[in-house]
């Protein structure tokens, strides 16, 4: 449904409800602080990003100034400056950021312009930003479903009313983000307003390139299920009017809305952008139709006088050059913190140091008591109905706790590990997505940051790279913002081979995550340790991959006998599957068998260790081991080149050098896709005889 239509109303009508002498002083705080940034601030490197608002302030301000629920939420991007000061942010903490000092929504570790703000004393919510364009949407419906959530399963009525807000540009309307995003809100009828500044340049690509013709808005009006209002962002008058019915609309119940507003950018895209693509005549006509220009003639004389803007502008400009030496006074941050809160971290006194947003630890979440004692029942289960179980008591005990991906719902998922559990626990908890990887996660960093526990399925490991950049995003929150906000959130991901492979369904590279900041990593290799170690991910305070060995999902190794509701396997802590003094063999996942068998087959005497976590991996049990029988062999399906062995043997020859009496090696897959044809895979995977020859041959060494 589109509105593309302003009516002119009376300036009266227009002025009447709204604080406008606040709104001057937001945009006039917001244009004054781009320009003493600009002018003077970057010039004297005493700040070294800088990106200014100057053109964008009035659009910001109003819908600021509405965003007034204690759960509303804000995902927003770089050039979003002016609705942080409207929301709360003080104009000392602005500075402070920009010139990364101490204190502020990051103590100096992220951009000044990349914000968050935690709506811990009844204001709204902004989420925390990231760099890259486009990343910003799908946490925003993610927030927005949490609120749905909250109203009709929770029944907590304190949450009727309230939106999610995601500001963006007109070049991030061709990002992945912004698509899976639209999709996601209007099938579901979310509560999301889309705001798109549309300054006409994607840093200097025009919009024309961004969407065809140039406008967004014209392109989605057929799209069902999205309210489209479109309008100019410089004109007071039709800016609050297309802001405060498109506000009202989302809050209504109504669905989501995309709101389109044209505006000048000022300013280079950033502080080293000359802006040399645009002509003489378009920066003029830029600076003609800068919106506070339109403001101060809107306001004058009806609302103030001239002589109240001059005092309002001086009081503002004598605010900021006082902050701004409160900001020069303030001290760098601390080094030695600089590694601090790369995980959720422990005070002095033994208690949790915990976030002040995101996931169920702010909350004081109770869970049901948690076990490292096995209570076996009689029969061995597969890996599949271990996971399966798992959900469905954690699923029982913690109201919210959500479980989706594609096909996880009716189907019960590719590989059956969620069958029946939308029939048991309803499609509010347990749910299908879109097919959008990108989404699924975005969605996910969203409802924890609302403070859920979201438990996604990525189908395949290979699956998961269209979701890179909110994953990658998801594990640095914690770090980024210092400790303000934090995302929990379990991402199970089936992969390996299984009894033939490909290069789309058969990728381990569970490296890729050992590299991601901020991540754990759990690898089971059976269904006991399956069941402890997803536990233990729903119920931490740090995001987790959960990696199902698809050759394991049902394999007769890995069957075990249920383990109890309440098992939970510590993560960092090996598992000795079996004892000797001849080796010392390092493996996880689906290699555990094999190595178990190579030393079977060929007698030989070995500690074979299954680190079953990667992030953290048990260092101190492998050089335990080492201690004893002074030669290791590393085994994994993974790629070599960089792959997670090669840690452990920098490691070993770091730490344990002294304890060796051979070189510690490696046994991986060679640096190829893994291949389709069954032979040719047997070829390059390690298998049994392979991995026994060089057991022997370390031995012999």
């Amino acid at each position: 449904m589109a509105d593309n239509s302003y009516s002119k109303t009376t300036v009266s009508e227009t002025k009447k409800g709204i604080d406008w002498k606040r709104i001057a002083r937001f945009v006039l705080t917001s244009r004054i602080i781009d320009d003493k940034e600009e002018n003077e601030l970057f010039p004297q490197k005493k700040v070294s990003y800088q990106f200014s608002a100057r053109g964008h302030e009035l659009g910001q301000v109003l819908l600021g100034s509405r965003l007034t629920h204690r759960h509303d939420g804000v995902s927003a991007y770089y050039r979003s400056r002016p609705i942080l000061l409207t929301l709360g942010l003080s104009v000392e903490e602005a500075f402070a950021a920009s010139m990364a000092k101490s204190g502020g929504y990051s103590d100096g570790r992220d951009i000044g312009v990349v914000c968050n703000r935690p709506g811990t004393g009844g204001e709204a919510t902004v989420l925390p930003m990231a760099g890259d364009v486009g990343s910003q949407y799908t946490p925003a419906v993610g927030w927005a479903q949490g609120i749905s959530y909250h109203q009709k399963e929770l029944q907590e009525q304190e949450f009727e009313k309230a939106i999610a807000t995601v500001l963006g540009g007109d070049g991030s309307v061709a990002a992945n983000g912004f698509w899976s995003a639209i999709t996601i809100a209007t099938t579901q009828h979310l509560p999301v307003l889309f705001y798109i500044e549309d300054n006409q340049f994607g840093l200097s690509v025009p919009s024309e390139y961004q969407t065809p013709g140039g406008n967004i808005a014209k392109n989605l009006y057929s799209f069902k299920n999205l309210r489209i209002f479109d309008g100019d962002g410089t004109e007071p008058e039709e800016a609050n009017e297309l802001i405060k019915e498109s506000v009202e609309y989302v809050r209504s119940g109504r669905g989501p809305v995309l709101l389109h507003l044209t505006m000048p950018r000022l300013g280079g895209h950033s502080s080293t952008d000359n802006q040399a693509y645009k002509s003489d005549d378009l920066l003029e006509q830029e600076r003609q139709n800068d919106p506070l220009l339109k403001l101060k003639s809107f306001l004058i004389p009806d609302i103030i006088s001239q002589q109240e803007w001059n005092d309002l502008q001086n009081e503002v400009k004598k605010e900021i050059d006082e902050a701004v030496e409160a900001a020069l006074r303030r001290p760098d941050p601390d080094p030695s913190t600089t590694k601090k809160y790369l995980f959720s971290e422990t005070k002095p006194d033994g208690t949790e140091d915990v976030q002040l947003m995101g996931g169920l630890a702010p909350q004081n979440h109770q869970f049901p008591e948690s076990s490292y004692k096995v209570e076996s029942e009689k029969n061995r289960i597969n890996i599949v109905e271990a996971i399966r179980r798992t959900l469905e008591y954690e699923l029982e005990t913690n109201a919210k706790l959500l479980v989706f991906g594609e096909d996880v719902g009716e189907k019960g998922g590719v590989h059956a590990a969620t069958m029946g559990l939308q029939k048991q626990f309803g499609e509010r908890r347990v749910f299908d997505t879109s097919l959008s990887e990108e989404g699924i996660i975005g969605r996910a960093v969203g409802l924890a940051c609302a403070g859920f526990m979201p438990v996604a399925e990525i189908q395949f490991r290979k699956y998961a790279d269209p979701a890179t950049e909110q994953l990658k995003n998801c594990g640095t929150i914690r770090w980024r913002t210092n400790n303000r906000f934090a995302a929990p959130i379990v991402v199970r991901i089936p992969g390996g081979f299984a009894k033939f492979g490909d290069p789309w369904h058969s990728e381990s590279f569970e490296s890729f995550f050992t590299h991601a900041v901020g991540w754990q990593v759990a690898m089971p290799s059976n269904a006991e340790d399956a069941v402890g170690l997803l536990r233990t991910a729903m119920r931490s305070n740090n995001p987790t991959i959960f990696f199902e060995h698809r050759n394991l999902l049902d394999a007769k190794y890995a069957r075990r006998p249920y383990p109890g509701d309440h098992y939970a396997v510590p993560f960092g802590k090996l598992s000795k599957l079996q004892t000797g003094d001849e080796l010392t063999v390092v493996t996880w996942g689906a290699m555990c068998e094999r190595c178990e068998e190579a030393v079977r087959q060929r007698g030989i005497s070995a500690d074979i260790l299954d680190l079953r976590t990667l992030t953290p991996w048990d260092k101190q049990g492998v050089l335990e081991s080492l201690r004893k029988t002074n030669r290791c062999l590393v085994v994994h399906e993974d790629t070599q080149t960089a792959g997670f062995g090669a840690e452990i043997c920098t490691v070993l020859a770091d730490e344990g050098f002294s304890l060796l009496d051979a070189p510690v090696e490696r046994l991986t897959m060679p640096d190829i896709p893994v291949p389709y044809n069954l032979s040719l895979m047997k070829s390059v995977m390690p298998g049994v005889e392979q991995i026994g020859a060089k057991m022997e041959s370390i031995i012999r060494f």
